[in-house]
């Protein structure tokens, strides 16, 4: 497959110092980094049509190196990249650019690493400030990516800034600071969540220190107006949250660091299944007195579908891990596959499953929804915080942190449409974007960008989201191969032109 594109410019080259006869599989391969970034107008289908009424852009977030590791590193270390596909009226657009951190920013002038990743002892830093989880590492902002009043920032997982870029340009602004609220002691975790009714952002970030977790409301001015604490028994590593119209549901899983191990600045999770897993139920405004803890089965989960209220009951949906802590398989993996084997879909056993917290009674109630595993889930955004029906998810190529097909899950029947990419061709998440001014759930198009290792080449996807087992109706060709990836979001078009000036760069770009 071909690609033919105009108007392809290289606007930055950054140097890398990794090394020529690297052999790590999270920086070659499907995870090569890339040192290009490209502005490509006018992307011309090399297979199918785009769609006359795909209106908006999809951004993706990943962790792509120019540097290596101090000792050791770990796929989630690397320097942020936003890459954004850009549709409207049959025509479609390219950018990515590295996210402008602090971090990035010294290390490129230092012309080499200075914080340690998530692998590494804090002790190797070579600088004395750092961001992540409180600790002398790098804040990469290389984890998610959303869109809040026709702005996109850039998260952390291990709590960080927000970095608030332009969602058409991909370039970096500056830093969010909530008109002068950013709590940044704490830090805002990766996987913040944007209420579309509200247009309230919400948001958690947790720490080494007491009371290890908190919880924030920022309004639809992007004021900071609901700030506070939710006291835990010790350091925890909660990494998503979910909604509902009147509550947030945060969690205290029994994977954690190790305390002792902490202490000598050692971050090594353990699992303690002989723990249960707690969620707490607050309201957006409420207190540490307000919090209701729910106890559940033992897991760990890293990304929540949605919740919804039903009754007195709060549904979660989220994807339950089996093994959140795998053992060292004696099949023959190679020693990669070992040391990321709790990266690994199959190796996780990660399953969508639902929790109901009933307020009135305390009672809890989970069952799995799928002996499907898949994780990753997108849904429709309109539906966030509501009663819904799909989730479009990620399966894994075994053994790999590598998406090798995705899949529909009808959250009322149980029914599953499915798509493989093929051997060779690995996605990113996959998000969903409804069609103007539809009114049914899966009335619309999912999105997604490719590495496909066959044809030295990546793609952008379109599939109807309505027959995903079908196949892309669209195929882009990118400049490049990009690096894989993972998190990714859509911003539909009516919105981000209601935040956009008359002289907006997003008229020479058919925005």
């Amino acid at each position: 497959m071909t690609g033919f594109q105009t108007d392809v410019n290289v606007v930055g080259r950054f140097l890398s110092t990794l090394p020529d006869d690297d052999d790590h599989p999270y920086r070659t391969g499907p995870w090569r980094p890339q040192t290009t970034e490209w502005d490509a107008d006018h992307l011309a289908p090399v297979a199918g049509e785009i769609p006359a009424d795909l209106d908006g852009v999809y951004l993706r977030n990943t962790e792509n190196p120019l540097h290596p590791a101090l000792k050791f590193y770990h796929p989630f270390d690397g320097d942020g990249m936003v890459h954004v596909v850009g549709f409207r009226d049959g025509k479609a657009f390219y950018r990515n650019r590295f996210v402008r951190t602090d971090g990035f920013l010294a290390e490129n002038a230092a012309g080499g690493p200075l914080w340690p990743g998530l692998a590494e002892p804090v002790t190797l830093a070579r600088r004395e400030h750092g961001w992540g989880a409180r600790t002398l590492m790098k804040d990469a902002s290389s984890t998610d990516v959303i869109v809040h009043r026709g702005v996109a920032l850039t998260s952390f997982y291990q709590c960080g800034d927000l970095y608030r870029l332009d969602p058409l340009t991909a370039e970096t602004l500056g830093k969010e600071d909530f008109n002068g609220g950013f709590p940044s002691d704490w830090g805002v975790s990766a996987h913040p969540k944007v209420d579309e009714r509200t247009g309230e952002l919400l948001f958690f970030n947790y720490s080494k220190q007491a009371p290890y977790m908190s919880f924030g409301v920022v309004d639809a001015d992007d004021t900071l107006v609901h700030h506070t604490e939710v006291p835990l028994p010790g350091p925890r590593l909660p990494h998503d949250m979910a909604f509902t119209p009147n509550y947030v549901i945060l969690n205290d899983f029994p994977l954690f660091w190790d305390p002792e191990l902490l202490k000598a600045g050692v971050h090594l999770p353990g699992f303690h299944p002989d723990m249960p897993s707690r969620f707490a139920v607050a309201p957006r405004r409420g207190g540490p007195g307000d919090i209701r803890w729910f106890e559940a089965a033992p897991t760990f989960v890293l990304h929540f579908a949605n919740a919804y209220e039903d009754g007195d009951e709060i549904v979660l949906d989220g994807f339950f891990e089996g093994d959140p802590t795998p053992a060292e398989s004696a099949d023959g993996s190679d020693r990669w596959q070992r040391a990321f084997r709790f990266l690994a879909l199959d190796r996780l056993q990660t399953r969508l499953h639902r929790w109901r917290f009933n307020l009135v009674t305390g009672a809890v109630r989970e069952e799995s929804l799928t002996d499907s595993i898949t994780e990753f889930g997108m849904i429709n955004a309109d539906h966030a915080g509501a009663d819904y029906r799909y989730v479009y998810a990620a399966t894994g190529k075994p053994g790999w942190f590598l998406f090798d097909g995705l899949v529909r899950h009808d959250v009322k029947t149980g029914a599953e449409d499915r798509y493989a990419f093929g051997p060779g061709v690995y996605g990113s998440e996959t998000a969903m974007a409804p069609r103007p001014g539809s009114t049914a759930e899966d009335d619309g198009y999912l999105v997604t960008l490719t590495t496909d290792m066959n044809a030295d080449a990546s793609y952008c996807l379109v599939f109807d989201a309505a027959r995903v087992g079908d196949g892309p109706v669209c195929t882009l060709a990118l400049p490049e191969r990009i690096s894989s990836g993972t998190h990714s979001t859509w911003a539909p078009g009516s919105s981000l032109r209601r935040w956009r000036s008359a002289d907006s760069p997003a008229a020479a770009i058919g925005l």
